[in-house]
């Protein structure tokens, strides 16, 4: 049970084991691109080049539901960034349960975006827990966990694809082990949970009243969506890139300067704690490019201030 990019390599990883995969469950095609033309899921579309049945149900919540996943008579079920909380009568129906792969170390970062929230909160190390299910929101007791260290050129996209990767070995490798008995539970500890929230495309708005390092985690957190943003000249300038700059100023958050660091000309702006140096942006109607390309075509760039 799968549906965005995280879910594919989770689903390969199955395939090309001795397991036998009997359908894949997805959201329905949603409206998506400049036409809003219905779309498939990746998961959807992967399952198709491999032959496998392919379920995409409203709800799960209906006898109707219930009766087809019975019907399949799975001994387990992988779920993998689903699209719908697994009600009680779904979860009873396999005989080794529901293990979701999760791309945080839980308890920390439950919820709909863990990856941007680790990235959001500053932490050094995230991973990928296989959790076995219940009815809460990512609560159950962990069956097997890896950590990973992350880097300062971490983005949510980056860092997504690799847990997916770690994700599928570790499933593949905990599988066994978990049929046979062989694996202890643990449960998480209530006390250090964390939650991380569903992204808006409001979230990307850049706010330059903020430290640098706070700007720099988001700038990296919504990258690719929903992207970092400003306004230059009424229109929209989005934020690919940046970094904190150790460099004082004495101009007002927003104003955009050019800083000598490492011996060299850094374009960034001042924020209410540092600099931030811009590396990639695109202006609206535009391609991206380097800072420094885009400066050498709008001189006034330098010197200008952007709202917060």
């Amino acid at each position: 049970m799968g549906t965005p990019d995280f879910g594919v390599p989770v689903l390969k990883s199955l395939v090309q084991s001795p397991l036998d995969v009997v359908a894949v469950y997805t959201r329905p095609d949603r409206p998506a691109g400049r036409g809003r033309h219905p779309a498939p899921s990746p998961v959807k579309q992967e399952a198709l080049k491999l032959g496998i049945p392919v379920i995409e149900p409203e709800t799960l919540r209906n006898e109707d539901a219930v009766h087809r996943l019975q019907e399949l008579a799975p001994d387990l079920v992988v779920v993998a960034a689903f699209s719908y909380l697994l009600p009680r009568t779904i979860l009873d129906v396999p005989s080794h349960g529901c293990l979701n792969v999760h791309p945080s170390l839980l308890p920390r970062h439950r919820g709909a975006s863990p990856v941007a929230s680790a990235l959001l909160s500053g932490d050094e190390e995230t991973g990928v827990s296989i959790m076995l299910m219940d009815e809460g929101l990512d609560t159950g007791p962990v069956v097997q966990q890896e950590r990973v260290s992350i880097a300062d050129d971490d983005t949510t996209g980056l860092l997504t694809s690799r847990l997916a990767e770690l994700g599928a070995r570790l499933l593949t490798a905990t599988i066994g082990p978990w049929i046979a008995g062989e694996i202890k539970l643990q449960t998480q500890r209530e006390e250090e949970a964390t939650y991380s929230p569903r992204i808006s495309a409001q979230d990307g708005w850049l706010d330059w009243t903020q430290p640098a390092h706070i700007l720099w985690r988001q700038v990296r957190a919504y990258h690719p969506w929903p992207g970092s943003h400003t306004l230059w000249k009424a229109r929209r300038l989005k934020v690919h890139s940046a970094a904190p700059v150790d460099a004082r100023s004495v101009t007002a958050p927003g104003t955009v300067v050019v800083i000598r660091h490492c011996d060299a000309p850094v374009v960034g702006v001042q924020t209410g704690e540092g600099v931030l140096g811009l590396r990639r942006v695109q202006l609206e109607g535009k391609r991206e490019t380097d800072v420094d390309e885009f400066v050498r075509g709008h001189r006034d760039f330098v010197g200008s201030s952007l709202p917060s």
